[in-house]
């Protein structure tokens, strides 16, 4: 073996481990927001950490939520979204987060992703009912208030492919374009089963009845649905009724929505 050969044999342990020292203090270090655009990309938009502070280890940032596909329609949760990360995970090639709302979500959920999809733990949060306008119309013409609850079962990606159940709790929904208060309580369930979803709306309870059924895929939308309003409050409820809907009868109108 040459000289130069020996100096090589003896230098390259102590440059890997300098090269490795150097990679873990830069990984340990990466920061908080590395993580945002990831998020925004994974869920389209529809979920964007705000103001990142901290690692991608332990960090918080502010949660905004967009219901629609307009960002500016977005909604800013009051609180922070904290998260802790486990390192160990990475090294089988997994990303594990816990996250908790410090707010809005009572418990904190695990979210854990590979290259071949996400998997997100059962959890619920509450949000403003301003979150609706970015749906577009009517919700962004009825401006409602009241009690918003997401509610979701576990919730698995792969690829564009997404299976779980979220149920949008609606309570004592009020809307400033009718002096009726409240209109009611109602509750939403999204069956995401793959490629495809489905919509039903019903009524818990209130003068102001809604139910309906949708279908969803990556290349169609459609709802068919009624709104009504209990014979009591029936002249009162008129002017919103046709505000939201095709009339199909005395008192009743047809939410219908087709892409």
């Amino acid at each position: 073996m040459s000289y130069w050969m020996r100096r090589a044999s003896a230098v390259l342990p102590w440059l890997f481990v300098a090269v490795l020292s150097v990679g873990v203090v830069l990984l340990v270090r990466l920061p908080a927001a590395w993580i945002a655009p990831q998020f925004a990309r994974a869920t389209q938009g529809h979920i964007n950490l705000v103001d990142p502070q901290g690692s991608l280890w332990r960090g918080s940032a502010t949660l905004m939520l967009a219901a629609g596909h307009d960002v500016q329609g977005a909604t800013l949760l009051p609180g922070r979204i904290e998260w802790r990360t486990s390192f160990w995970a990475l090294l089988t090639g997994r990303v594990r987060m816990q996250m908790r709302q410090t707010e809005a979500m009572p418990d904190p959920v695990d979210v854990e992703a590979t290259l071949r999809g996400a998997t997100v733990t059962p959890g619920a949060i509450a949000v403003p009912a301003s979150l609706l306008a970015g749906l577009g119309a009517p919700f962004n013409t009825l401006d409602l208030d009241g009690n918003v609850r997401l509610a979701w079962s576990p919730w698995r990606v792969f690829g564009t492919d997404a299976f779980g159940r979220l149920t949008v709790t609606l309570g004592e929904m009020s809307s400033r374009v009718s002096l009726v208060k409240p209109l009611g309580s109602y509750e939403a369930v999204l069956q995401a089963q793959g490629a495809s979803s489905t919509l039903d709306l019903s009524t818990q309870k209130g003068p102001l009845l809604l139910d309906g059924h949708g279908t969803f895929s990556r290349t169609s939308a459609s709802f068919n649905g009624t709104a009504s309003a209990t014979p009591d409050q029936r002249e009162n409820l008129a002017g919103l009724l046709n505000l939201i809907g095709r009339p199909t009868g005395e008192g009743t109108v047809a939410l219908t929505f087709l892409r």
